[in-house]
Parts: C-alpha cells; sequence; structure tokens
C-alpha cells in the first residue's frame, strides 16, 4: 500500500484460499521448517497472526505466479551509515540490517538495470504483475525498504524531518554499494517516488534516469487543507495524524480480525480501477496474504509518516522548491484517477534543468501499475527508450496516445 493505505476500511473481496508453491530459483534465509502441530496451534493462538516467515512465505507465494527465474536476498547494510555515530537510528541494537532483495531477469551484463522502490506501508511483491514484461528488457533489482516488507525492522526512533529522510536515503545508499550497483534507472512509487527523488538529489551519479509513479512531496498546501484544519473534524483528523496512528497499528489492534479486513479492502480497492483485466480471484488471494503480513509486522519504517508530511500526505520539505537542483532526467507517471496531483509535478517540470515529461496512464489510479499494467509498461519503456535503442519496437511512440496522456516535455534532451 502507499500513504492511500488509510484507506483501508473498504469493502469487498473474497476469503483467501491455499496458494501455488513457488517455481522458481530462490535463494532465501532459513526461517524454520517445523511444521509440527504445536506450531499450527502457535499460529492460530496468537492475537497478531504474522511472522517473519510468514512475509518470506506469502512473498514466495505471490511470485510463483511470475514466469521469469528470480533470486531473493538478504543484502547485509550493516548497522548504520560510515562515520556517524548513530545506528538504524538510534536503535538499542547494533546488529547488522538487512534489505530484502528481489532480482529478475536478464544475466548479461550488458542488460540497463531498473531498481524499482515501492510505497508507504508496502513491499516490492505489490509490483508482481509488471516484472514479467520488465524484465524482457531489463534487469529488474526490487528491494523492500528498511522498516517495511521482509527487510529488517529496527525501532524507529527519528525525531526530525531531516533524519527521517537520512533513515530511507541512507540506507539505500547502503544497499546500493552492497549490490555493487554504479549506474542504474530508478523508479519510486508514491512514497518510494519521494525517497527516490531525494536520494537522485544527494547522489545523481548513480542515477541514469528518473522515473516517479504517483509521488508524494510535489503537492502544495492548499487552502482547503487549511480551511479544514481549522474546524473541530480537522483538529482531531490532525491530532491523530500528529500522534502518528497509522493504517498499520488499526490492522494490528484488531488481531485475528485483521486478515479478513486486508482481504476486503484489497478486493474493494483494485475491483475499481482496472483496464479490463482485474485480480483473478487467486491474484487476490495471494496479494490479500502479502499485504496482511507485510502490515501486520512490527512497527518499523511506517512510523516515519508525521516526520515526512503533515496532514494530506503534503510534505513538509516540498520536494518542488528543490526543482532548480534536479540533475537526473525524469519522468513522471500518474493514473488518470490517482489521487496525487499531477499540477505539481507540471510546476516543478518548469524549473528543471534537465529534460522531463509527464504521462498520465488512462483507467487507472494511484496503483497504476496494477490497475492497468500494459499501459504502465508502455510508459515505462517509453520513458526509458533513450537505453533501449534497438532492443523493442521502434513503432512504440505512435501507441502513445492511445493509452497514455502526454504532455509536452519542458525540457528536450
Amino acid at each position: 500500500m502507499t500513504l492511500a493505505s488509510s484507506r483501508i476500511m473498504a469493502e469487498g473481496a473474497k476469503k483467501a484460499s491455499a496458494a501455488a508453491r513457488t517455481s522458481q530459483t530462490v535463494e532465501t534465509v532459513t526461517m524454520g521448517t517445523s511444521n509440527s502441530w504445536m506450531e499450527t496451534w502457535h499460529k492460530a493462538l496468537r492475537w497478531i497472526p504474522t511472522s517473519k516467515k510468514d512475509i518470506i512465505d506469502s512473498e514466495q507465494r505471490l511470485l510463483s505466479t511470475i514466469k521469469t527465474p528470480y533470486v531473493q536476498e538478504q543484502v547485509n547494510i550493516g548497522s548504520g551509515p560510515p562515520g556517524s555515530k548513530v545506528r538504524w537510528f538510534r536503535s538499542k541494537s547494533d546488529k547488522p540490517r538487512f534489505i530484502n532483495t528481489v532480482t529478475f531477469g536478464k544475466a548479461s551484463t550488458d542488460a540497463t538495470t531498473l531498481v524499482m522502490v515501492h510505497g508507504y506501508g508496502a513491499a516490492q511483491g505489490l509490483f508482481f504483475r509488471n516484472f514479467d514484461a520488465l524484465a524482457s528488457h531489463f534487469r529488474v533489482i526490487a528491494m523492500d525498504q528498511l522498516g517495511w516488507g521482509a527487510s529488517s525492522r529496527p525501532d524507529f526512533t527519528c525525531r526530525s524531518t531531516e533524519e527521517t529522510e537520512a533513515w530511507f536515503v541512507d540506507s539505500f545508499e547502503q544497499w546500493r554499494k552492497a549490490k555493487n550497483l554504479t549506474n542504474f534507472i530508478l523508479l519510486g512509487h508514491s512514497f518510494g517516488g519521494y525517497v527516490a527523488a531525494r536520494y537522485a538529489l544527494k547522489y545523481p551519479e548513480h542515477v541514469q534516469h528518473l522515473i516517479l509513479v504517483g509521488p508524494a512531496g510535489f503537492s502544495a498546501e492548499s487552502d482547503r487543507i487549511m480551511e479544514f484544519r481549522s474546524t473541530w473534524k480537522g483538529s482531531l483528523a490532525n491530532f491523530i495524524w500528529e500522534s502518528n496512528v497509522t493504517p498499520q497499528s488499526i490492522i494490528r489492534s484488531i488481531g485475528p480480525w485483521g486478515p479478513n479486513l486486508v482481504r476486503k479492502y484489497t478486493g474493494a480497492r483494485f475491483g475499481t480501477h482496472a483496464s479490463g483485466k482485474m485480480l483473478d480471484e487467486h491474484e487476490s488471494t495471494l496479494l490479500s496474504d502479502y499485504l496482511y503480513h507485510t502490515l501486520a509486522a512490527r512497527a518499523s519504517g511506517e512510523l516515519c509518516l508525521k516526520y515526512i508530511f503533515s496532514l494530506g500526505a503534503l510534505a513538509r520539505s516540498p520536494l518542488l522548491t528543490r526543482a532548480p537542483e534536479w540533475k537526473v532526467p525524469t519522468t513522471f507517471i500518474y493514473g488518470v484517477d490517482d489521487w496525487m496531483d499531477y499540477h505539481g509535478a507540471l510546476e516543478a517540470s518548469k524549473h528543471m534543468n534537465v529534460p522531463s515529461e509527464i504521462f498520465r496512464v488512462c483507467q487507472a489510479g494511484h496503483f497504476v501499475f496494477l490497475d492497468n499494467p500494459p499501459a504502465f509498461h508502455l510508459a515505462v519503456l517509453h520513458a526509458c527508450r533513450k537505453f533501449l535503442t534497438g532492443k523493442f519496437n521502434d513503432g512504440l511512440e505512435e501507441f502513445v496516445g492511445d493509452v497514455l496522456q502526454e504532455f509536452p516535455r519542458q525540457r528536450e534532451p
């Protein structure tokens, strides 16, 4: 999920069933193999029925729908940024942290690398409908940000916007070093787009092209939001926000009823926007199970919310103000029904001194990559066309107008 995960209370969806086993080559950490009746009863009696093993298992079941072989690994990023006196960050433990990473596709050394970063409350598995298509053109690497998914979940004790941004940007940089990546295309969705943009501002030498999908952090505070805050309802909502009550904390608070709530949300949300190929029952079951375990696990990265954004998902340190400092060519992708406002990107692009372009994908909302995968893939390929010359149909350009709304580029390559 993303910042929109506060809509978790939506209705719908069908009851989950057992999922297929993984058929791909998988390299993973052993989480325990006992399936005894004692373990079964222990799991059934837990108030919050999840664990690290459940996250890994549900991830593998979801990825079993993918045809492209993949490698899963836990990448050691150490206990904190080199030269810093803080661990990740102020944690009581100085043990190493690990970033859950999945790599798909091309084994050849000349393949362009595409790194995909998920949004708030989500994990890399939400891109499961995209891996096959994108891996036919790129070496695709997807990772769970520190504090989410199957990555380490250290204590989160950041107390400022700057320190919170460093939590994500610095841990991503340590992951990049551990993976020995130098030049890659960086794609981030929603809050992941915010992190990707911050990373590209700090380390532009490593990013060949930036793709921001429904990115958070570009919208300016509006009169409507300020007026709402002045009402008693707005004051209450703001108090809850500043208290850092997260959608995940709600899921954990209802214990064994959590899985069913997530199933209802998944069915309702992904039955609303689709290109005509909605999630089928099996996909919905696997995604619901995966989402539940990533949401209900130990609170960590989710606690960034109030430090990065104010009520209304408005950045406390807006990216719009950094537009003149942009050093990496950028493509923005939004769904036509995206609740993230693309006008912030339009305004930012006017001040960028690098090539930029904006696409809006038809028949899609904020989860454009799940809502309309074919059009999303078209937008990504079009954004990366200079890296893929001769590797895909050069007639791509003529199809853009049929499924995408393209805005004139503010700066030509």
